[in-house]
């Protein structure tokens, strides 16, 4: 007998879902402080404040990753 099973993968991202900036840190693997660096050069992704916690959206965090993406030609 066998029994079917959902392949184990990864959750998929909700995309309602708040970031702290020590989540965006980890997954971009950069330093916390490289993070503030950037929202004071305001190149960071937006972020806003509820109180004293600082959420980022990840719809919006989404974007901006997609907005600083590279583009490589091949063949040139």
């Amino acid at each position: 007998m066998t029994v079917d099973r959902a392949p184990e993968s990864t959750t998929p991202r909700d995309t309602g879902r708040w970031l702290s900036p020590q989540e965006v840190c980890d997954e971009l693997r950069i330093p916390k402080q490289t993070f503030y660096q950037w929202r004071a050069r305001h190149v960071a992704p937006p972020a806003y404040r509820f109180g004293k916690l600082l959420r980022i959206d990840r719809a919006e965090f989404e974007e901006w990753l997609s907005n600083h993406a590279e583009n490589f030609s091949r063949g040139r």
